[in-house]
């Protein structure tokens, strides 16, 4: 039952237009492809390691390809005919390609059925060990058991893959559920994705599928030890965004941040590029079993969190039918908003309570991101601490899914081992003493939480009425979320994005998305 007496028939309209807002943007999608959904194919196929200057090898095919005017037909149909001409498998025709020993676009070509029949079986392989690792996952969980939602989400920088892993066993021997590798400043514009094991990053570790694994592999050998599954996630945002989304399906991270308009916004990627990028990057991570985490709480953060709270639930329905679109269910949606409104408002916590409650009710199945206050942490500890506190009452109050938690010296430095331990004393304390507080509550009819819920679903539903109206590419154009206006043809990574010609497919989309889950 609604405690905020919501109008369920703007629930319905919101969602209705953010379904048509949505299928307009699909229909882009639908018609073309970018660089990097190329080279996640073929990394799904087996390529994988670098050339002798440390080029990615799916890079160099993909750029022969597109230097080639190929890239339209798509890289399954170049490799695919590849593979039937020369006999060879995928790595090795990579490396004669990098070797300038083969161009794959001047062999003779099969039949398509031929060349869509070799890249379907070996496609298959692939799409066999992501469904193995999430059953692996499943199996895990029904062992080992997991912690309670919401699950404690601790994050990990340090820059070395080695030193995150210490720091991640320790933070889950003090109760940790959920651990962050958080990427190295930048990655996000890199055009390729490192390879190996990395020691030296600003900020953050290198996400690469090697560090994915060594981090894997240490959360299973930990979650053992102290008898619950350990979730491991990062970051497929950015220019490699559906490359990162196979490399963790491949190596059985379980969430990812995946945010249908986070990296236009807030990384300056050009909107075309990265609407078609999220597509495959969804499709894979709903199939791999994957949670996603959308980034509305950055909007938080450049615009004010009072008056622009109905440009988050707006949000959080696009990415919503986004996410639908590719697969993925309300089970693994991990929906974004935050804790970010001044903390010298009069009944402030009153308005964040609103927010939290309302997104619960709109979205009951989904397990949401919950972030902590950050914009107004002014390096006081002690105040910090008590705004973290607060902001875990809001979390165990509204059912929260997932708590990423606050530390007491955000805007200080970097956390240590004890501010994590004091951040998951802190929220593991209120989670124990609160955890059925918001069975026992209901909220005063036409008071300040329930009025305050009601006037930003009204005013969310009336920006995607006009988004529905306008597009979303000119929405953005605008600046409508979080205060940041982007071009439809600015940014990084446009000359990425290539119309497909009649001839292209991606297996990977008909066997993830078509096929049973």
């Amino acid at each position: 039952m609604s405690k905020l007496n919501l109008d369920q028939t703007l629930i319905d309209s919101s969602r209705n237009s953010a379904r048509k807002i949505v299928d307009e943007v699909q229909k882009f999608i639908d018609l073309h492809t970018t660089t990097a959904t190329e080279r996640t194919i073929a990394r799904l196929l087996g390529v994988d390691g670098v050339d002798d200057i440390g080029k990615p090898l799916p890079n160099v095919l993909v750029d022969s390809i597109k230097e080639g005017n190929g890239l339209g037909r798509g890289l399954a149909y170049w490799l695919g005919n590849a593979v039937v001409q020369t006999g060879d498998t995928p790595q090795e025709i990579a490396e004669k390609v990098s070797r300038k020993e083969l161009d794959i676009l001047r062999l003779p070509t099969a039949s398509e059925e031929k060349i869509k029949e070799t890249v379907t079986d070996m496609a298959k392989v692939a799409v066999e060990k992501i469904a193995n690792n999430r059953k692996k996952r499943e199996e895990l969980i029904s062992v080992l058991g997991e912690g309670r939602k919401p699950y404690l989400y601790v994050i990990v920088a340090t820059g070395n893959i080695y030193e995150d892993v210490e720091q991640a066993k320790s933070a889950v021997r003090q109760g940790a559920d959920i651990i962050a590798v958080i990427r190295t400043t930048g990655q996000s514009l890199l055009d390729y994705v490192p390879y190996g094991p990395t020691t030296e990053g600003f900020g953050g570790t290198y996400a690469t599928q090697e560090n994915f694994r060594i981090m894997r592999k240490a959360l299973d050998e930990v979650g053992q030890e102290v008898g619950r599954y350990i979730r491991l996630c990062n970051y497929c945002s950015g220019l490699c965004m559906p490359e990162i989304a196979a490399m963790g399906a491949m190596e059985r991270l379980d969430v990812m941040l995946n945010d249908a308009l986070y990296g236009i916004l807030f990384r300056d990627i050009n909107m075309q590029r990265t609407l078609v990028d999220q597509f495959f990057s969804r499709v894979i991570n709903g199939f791999a079993g994957i949670i996603i985490n959308t980034g509305e709480d950055n909007y938080l953060t450049t615009a004010d969190a009072v008056e622009e709270a109905h440009t988050v639930l707006a949000s959080q329905f696009i990415n919503e039918q986004f996410a639908l679109k590719a697969g993925i269910p309300e089970e693994q949606m991990g929906l974004g908003h935050a804790f970010e409104m001044n903390p010298d408002i009069e009944n402030g916590f009153l308005l964040e309570l609103a927010q939290a409650q309302m997104a619960r009710e709109i979205f009951p199945k989904a397990p949401l991101k919950y972030m902590p206050p950050t914009k107004y942490m002014t390096g006081n500890i002690f105040k910090g601490h008590l705004q973290n506190a607060m902001f875990n009452l809001v979390s165990i109050m509204t059912n929260q899914g997932i708590q990423l938690l606050g530390m007491l010296t955000e805007a200080i430095h970097t956390p240590h081992l004890h501010d994590r331990y004091l951040s998951l004393e802190n929220a593991k304390y209120i989670f124990n003493n609160a955890r059925n507080l918001g069975d026992e509550i209901m909220f005063k009819e036409g008071g300040i939480i329930q009025t305050r819920a009601q006037e930003v679903l009204k005013k969310a539903e009336e920006l995607l009425r006009q988004i529905e109206r306008e597009g979303l590419f000119a929405t953005i154009e605008q600046g409508k979320f979080g205060g940041v206006k982007r071009s439809r043809t600015g940014g990084k990574g446009l000359d990425g994005v290539a119309k497909k010609d009649p001839g292209y497919f991606n297996p990977f989309i008909e066997l993830m998305l078509g096929g049973e889950r």
